[in-house]
């Protein structure tokens, strides 16, 4: 990512910032980062903090870290980063040990980070802007679930969007809890017929590699375990019907279920899907640099019958090195007979950017 310096405070007022750069009239006018056409194509966005000390700019995933400058003898620190056209992105500020979301910025993801949008990313209407300091509501309902197949004990979360019905299993459900807003924009997707009434049951994680890694203890125990919980729980839930919906390695393991527990899974909604795993490849240097498709290829070239199986993939347009390993699935899941989705987000390797895409490719597997 190519950053500028600001060589005057106009370089400030292009972005819509009156008076000059630490002035109290500065100040009143920010907001979230703001964005300007650059030249040859794409965005400047204009990222600023207020403060005595070095701040620097991190980026989910997205870009190397950026180290703010200041502006002369001023609180004011600023850096003007290089977009690509339709980006979503989340980041945070970084003052030695500790981080923080952008006070400024009324778009947040959890205590420590914001979000921030090109001005041609598509809209999230679903998704409201809740600050760093918002508490997310939490449902009612909510299960102690004490696995044998996964040992240890995990809260469930329960909530029946609509008034309840088929089961929608959100991998990393902490996630989904606690940095963004899913009870909420599922509600309100369901009150607008975008999705149906349906029943979200938030599985948290313990340890993401032990769990998604294609291995069937998971599934063994949403299946033996999880499932009949949910049935017994007296919320309102289709547990013939089930979605699940995983991003990174939770999508990953979303399609082993599909592959390995069709009698289980035969919905899925993926974002960025980590299917460049394969065992031994988080050991490697270059984790990505394997064979495309990973373990997962592997899998269906030997041969699978998917029909009856609906899956909706999406990666983001900016993961350049995601985009062959999630291709190659994508075209093998179709030919093996499963009505197949694909698309892709304004974003990088990002929550932010698969928040729309998780409620859209709920909806179509479910037939919506």
């Amino acid at each position: 990512m190519r950053v500028a310096a600001a060589d005057s405070q106009d370089a400030f007022a292009g972005f819509g910032l009156p008076g000059a750069p630490g002035s109290s009239a500065f100040w009143a006018a920010v907001g979230a980062p703001s964005s300007v056409p650059a030249e040859g194509g794409g965005w400047v966005t204009l990222f600023l903090w207020r403060g005595s000390s070095p701040v620097t700019v991190e980026f989910e995933s997205w870009s190397e870290p950026v180290a703010l400058r200041r502006w002369q003898d001023t609180d004011c620190w600023y850096a003007e980063a290089a977009m690509p056209e339709r980006l979503r992105v989340t980041y945070r500020f970084v003052a030695g040990a500790v981080s923080q979301a952008d006070p400024f910025n009324p778009a947040g993801a959890g205590g420590e980070r914001s979000i921030a949008a090109t001005p041609d990313a598509p809209e999230q209407p679903h998704w409201p802007l809740l600050g760093a300091d918002a508490v997310l509501p939490l449902p009612r309902a909510r299960i102690r679930w004490a696995s044998e197949r996964l040992g240890g004990r995990r809260t469930v979360r329960v909530h029946p969007a609509g008034g309840g019905g088929p089961v929608v299993l959100l991998l990393d459900g902490d996630d989904w809890l606690h940095l963004h807003p899913a009870v909420t924009a599922f509600d309100s997707a369901v009150a607008t017929g975008e999705v149906p009434p349906v029943t979200l049951v938030f599985l948290p994680a313990k340890d993401r590699v032990a769990e998604f890694t294609c291995r069937p203890e998971l599934w063994e125990g949403v299946r033996d375990e999880l499932l009949p919980l949910v049935a017994e729980s007296g919320v309102p839930a289709d547990t013939e019907r089930l979605v699940v919906a995983g991003q990174s390695l939770g999508g990953l393991s979303a399609v082993y279920a599909a592959l390995e527990f069709p009698e289980l899974v035969s919905r899925v909604a993926c974002q960025s899907g980590s299917f460049w795993w394969a065992p031994g490849a988080l050991r490697a240097a270059d984790p990505l640099g394997g064979s495309p498709g990973g373990v997962i290829a592997e899998r269906l070239r030997a041969g699978v019958d998917l029909t009856g199986l609906r899956v909706a993939f999406d990666v983001g347009e900016h993961e350049d090195r995601m985009l062959p390993h999630c291709e190659v699935i994508e075209g093998l899941v179709e030919r093996a007979g499963a009505a197949v989705r694909v698309s892709r987000s304004a974003s990088g390797h990002d929550r932010a950017g698969w928040r729309h895409a998780l409620l859209r490719d709920v909806g179509w597997a479910l037939g919506s």
